[in-house]
């Protein structure tokens, strides 16, 4: 079971910059199963150039829930499930980050679809998402959206675990580094 998860954040510190938006795809190995996306108000004004690249303005997330609104949801939808993401430290950490915040220490099996397109799909020149998907034929619907990079990246893992024994063989699970 995976929680394929994309962030977009005010910045790139986890220790300076908080969460805009996220989207959770719910995975069972197989298909998708579930979803949840939301604007995340970070209480932080947004710098122009993540607007400029992601399109989240501060207005846009004025009303949105904050944090702590969404954070039972979060647990709920990652809990007993690896948390997959491309470049899985960056989403972790941020994420990790806002529970300290909150006073909660979260804790997931992490997998890194960047580590695993480079043993899997080896020869690329980048494995940047927006590259690989384009080269692999992967259509991603709003690039540098939460909801589009999640789900481009959901196809992206349905693509390795086809190519790969991952599912197959639990040994298969640690040759990939899961942690």
């Amino acid at each position: 079971m995976f929680s394929i998860i994309d962030i977009e954040t005010t910045g790139q510190s986890y220790k300076n910059g908080k969460i805009t938006e996220i989207a959770i795809y719910q995975h069972n190995g197989q298909e998708i199963t579930d979803s949840y996306s939301t604007l995340i108000n970070p209480e932080m004004d947004i710098p122009y150039f993540i607007t400029e690249l992601t399109g989240i303005d501060n207005h846009m997330v004025k009303s949105a829930p904050k944090f702590y609104q969404v954070a039972k949801k979060i647990v709920e939808m990652t809990m007993g499930r690896t948390f997959v993401a491309h470049n899985v430290s960056f989403d972790y950490k941020f994420i990790q980050e806002e529970y300290r915040r909150l006073g909660y220490d979260y804790h997931r099996k992490t997998m890194c679809t960047v580590k695993l397109s480079r043993k899997l799909l080896p020869g690329y020149q980048s494995y940047s998402l927006g590259k690989l998907c384009a080269q692999l034929g992967i259509e991603i619907n709003g690039r540098h959206r939460a909801a589009g990079d999640a789900l481009a990246t959901a196809k992206l893992f349905n693509m390795l675990v086809d190519r790969s024994d991952l599912l197959g063989n639990p040994k298969a699970v640690n040759n990939y580094k899961l942690f």
